[in-house]
């Protein structure tokens, strides 16, 4: 399929709770979003709880390895990215995006990489915290809310 009949791509780099994945994993199934598994990855694509997190729906779901964000670069050609991360500012709700974009989220424990978002501000976005006393949402909680802000402005169903 072709990376603009594809509604949106989920990045995940180096995540580490296969539970996490395995929720994503089944948001990608129902959206026929692409899951990109980026790096080191905290388990293994067996471990149990990954594949009870995505239940029977690991068929449907079309998941691609890279080894690192350079080779996911190279096979996405000119495709646009956007970076979560709750140490910027601008909120998620006023990205533009388009079908076919790239939404990169990071590991649990620390996130994206610093010099990852530093090199892409533009489009670095950010899901809002009304309390100061969470610093972020889980991943899996994070991933649906801007998976489906992004199909929703690109009329993705």
């Amino acid at each position: 399929m072709h990376t603009k009949e594809i509604p949106m791509h989920v990045v995940l780099l180096e995540p580490e709770i296969p539970p996490n994945t395995g929720n994503i994993a089944r948001l990608c199934a129902a959206t026929g979003s692409v899951l990109h598994l980026v790096g080191k990855l905290g388990f293994s694509t067996d471990d149990r709880y990954l594949k009870r997190a995505g239940l029977d729906y690991w068929e449907f779901v079309d998941v691609r390895y890279h080894k690192d964000m350079e080779e996911l670069y190279i096979a996405a050609g000119d495709a646009r990215f956007f970076y979560l991360s709750s140490k910027v500012e601008k909120p998620y709700t006023q990205a533009k995006f388009q079908r076919g974009d790239y939404l990169v989220f990071g590991k649990e424990t620390a996130g994206l990489p610093k010099e990852l978002i530093e090199a892409n501000m533009d489009r670095a976005i950010t899901i809002p915290m009304y309390s100061k006393n969470v610093r972020s949402l889980n991943l899996s909680t994070a991933v649906g809310v801007v998976l489906y802000e992004a199909l929703r402005q690109t009329d993705g169903f």
